[in-house]
This record gives structure tokens, C-alpha cells and sequence, in this order.
């Protein structure tokens, strides 16, 4: 977030929710089979 704009943190933050969704579904992947 250093010398970033208001985009500049929403994209920050997009790409974090992305990762935590893909994370999720990794492991529901891989716990239910």
C-alpha cells in the first residue's frame, strides 16, 4: 500500500480476496477427495 492510490488498494484487495477464494477451493478440493 506504499505510494498507492485509492485504486491501487482496491486492486491490492481484489487480488487478496481472489487468493483466499483460491485457496478455499484448493482445500475443499483436496479434503473432499
Amino acid at each position: 500500500m506504499m505510494g498507492y492510490s485509492g485504486g491501487g488498494i482496491s486492486s491490492f484487495a481484489l487480488i487478496v480476496v481472489l487468493f483466499i477464494l483460491l485457496v478455499i477451493v484448493g482445500t475443499a478440493f483436496v479434503g473432499g477427495y
